[in-house]
This record gives structure tokens, C-alpha cells and sequence, in this order.
């Protein structure tokens, strides 16, 4: 039997899949990690320990939001600088200084000129430190580390499959998950590891007449500009699928291709003009 449960967290729609038979009490803990994440991780929660770091500029830190950052700044190095958390200021600058719900129900967005200035940030024990200026966005990363932290949680009761808006994280069972393609939809079966999609086809908001969206090109603080619609990526847990799906998408559908396909990441690309490319071993059935 599999037992669900679904609500809002992080700005999107959570759902919990367990195979289990009275897994209620490993939902409910799940559901919980999912909120006491957000608690900590969301920029838009004044009281949130991001949201203290990103106005004191230093901070003894607890043991999530620390290992969050070091992912995020291991990606940074492993990716060339195309996923960047000290993108806050352009994003905020680009008009999304609010919850995207907030965005959405507004007609007029408050833009100002782009904020390129990126900078660094450290952990050094318990301390995390920023350059002056620097504030972190985690909200992708956090997302995908939640969907993992959940997974493990709803793992002791049987196999699961937790989705975070699109980030997906598998311990076991056999689980078929829909992927939009240029034309119908894909299914592909998980039974281990992470999925996520980045792309310009969900957040975005209009300016002056310009359609903007949420992931933003580190090397101009803009929106990315790029042939590519969105990415799905397969990875060996959900957040190494959103720092890749991310990364890809900023390198254009020619590179990302052959980025995918020398690294053994199976991808599936969808171009603006309606193209599909699978790559790093992924190919659809005749």
C-alpha cells in the first residue's frame, strides 16, 4: 500500500510517496523536516538563520545551514561559477525580493539596476563568514537538501519518493516520474537517487514589457539568456540534481549536451524553439 501526503513548504507543493502500511508517523516527521528547513533556510523569514547571515554578514551557524553552504560552494568551484548562491542581490534587484506567491499577485514588480557584484563566502568551524555586500540565496539547494533529509526520514518505513516542486529524491521501490519534453510527456522509472529541473518556463514575472525569470547568469547579475527552455536532470541524490540541472541550463543546449555526455549525467534538454536532446546516455525507446 502507499500511503501520501501532500502540503506547502518552501514556497511549492511537497508530496510524500511511502510504500509502507502505517507510515503515518514517518510522514508527519518527514512533513516537519520540511518546515523546520524552511525555518532556517528561507530568505524571505526575517527570523530565519539565512536571513541573519545575509544582514550581519557572520554568524556561529547551526550544522543545516552550514553543510547547505558548503554544498552550494562546492558547486560553485565544481561548476565554474554558473551556480552561484551569492546571486542574491541580482535576484532581488531582477524583482524577486518577495515569496514568488507574492510576485505573482502583484501587476507592477519593483525592479532596480542589477547588482553584478558577486562575492565570496566561508565556513570556518561553526562561523560562516561573507564579504561585505554578499547575501546567500539558497532556495533551489535548500529545497533539493530538504527532499533528501525527507527521503531518509520516510525511508525507515519503506520505499519512498519525496517531490519538492519538481525536486525528487528515491530510497528504493520502482517509481515512474513524468518529464516534459518538447513534444508528449517522458515517464522514466527511479528507484534510487535525485531529479531536478531548472528552467525559464516556471518563475518568471514580467518588466517593462520583458518576460524575466528566477535563475539568474552570475556573469551579467540578469536572468540567464540561453537557447535552452529547461533541464532535467538524473543525478545520485536530488541536490547534485539541481547544482547540475542549473549549471546546464546556463550553458546552452550546444554545451550542456556535450557537458552531459562527457560526465555521464543523463539529461534531458528542451530548446525555446522545441527541440529535445538527450544526452549523457539517457535516449528515449522507439
Amino acid at each position: 500500500m502507499i500511503e501520501r501526503r501532500t502540503f506547502r513548504a518552501m514556497g511549492t507543493e511537497i508530496e510524500l510517496l511511502v510504500e509502507a502500511d502505517g507510515a503515518a508517523g514517518a510522514l508527519e516527521a518527514a512533513e516537519g523536516e520540511f518546515h523546520r528547513l524552511e525555518a532556517l533556510l528561507s530568505r524571505f523569514r526575517e527570523d530565519s538563520e539565512l536571513s541573519r547571515l545575509n544582514r550581519d554578514g557572520a554568524l556561529a551557524a547551526g550544522p543545516d545551514l552550514r553543510r547547505v553552504v558548503e554544498l552550494a560552494l562546492a558547486a560553485r568551484e565544481r561548476t565554474g561559477g554558473r551556480f552561484d548562491p551569492t546571486v542574491h542581490n541580482a535576484l532581488v534587484a531582477a524583482g524577486y525580493d518577495r515569496t514568488f506567491e507574492d510576485i505573482a499577485s502583484e501587476s507592477h514588480v519593483r525592479c532596480q539596476a542589477p547588482d553584478v557584484a558577486l562575492g565570496d563566502a566561508r565556513v570556518d568551524g561553526t562561523r560562516i563568514e561573507l564579504d561585505p555586500g554578499v547575501r546567500l540565496d539558497l532556495g533551489g539547494i535548500g529545497k533539493g537538501y530538504a527532499a533528501e533529509r525527507a527521503a531518509e526520514i520516510l525511508a525507515t518505513a519503506g520505499p519512498c519518493l519525496v517531490n519538492a516542486g519538481g525536486d525528487i529524491a528515491v530510497r528504493g521501490g520502482r517509481w515512474p516520474v513524468g518529464v516534459e519534453t518538447a513534444a508528449e510527456p517522458l515517464t522514466l522509472e527511479l528507484s534510487r537517487g535525485g531529479l531536478a529541473t531548472s528552467g525559464r518556463d516556471r518563475r518568471r514575472w514580467r518588466r517593462n514589457g520583458r518576460d524575466l525569470h528566477h535563475l539568474i547568469d552570475p556573469r551579467t547579475g540578469e536572468p540567464a539568456e540561453t537557447d535552452l527552455l529547461r533541464v532535467t536532470v538524473i543525478a545520485p541524490d536530488a541536490v547534485e540534481a539541481e547544482i547540475a540541472a542549473t549549471s546546464l541550463f546556463l550553458a546552452g543546449a550546444d554545451r550542456a549536451a556535450r557537458e552531459a555526455d562527457a560526465a555521464g549525467v543523463a539529461a534531458v534538454l528542451v530548446t525555446g524553439d522545441g527541440r529535445t536532446i538527450f544526452a549523457g546516455g539517457l535516449a528515449r525507446a522507439a
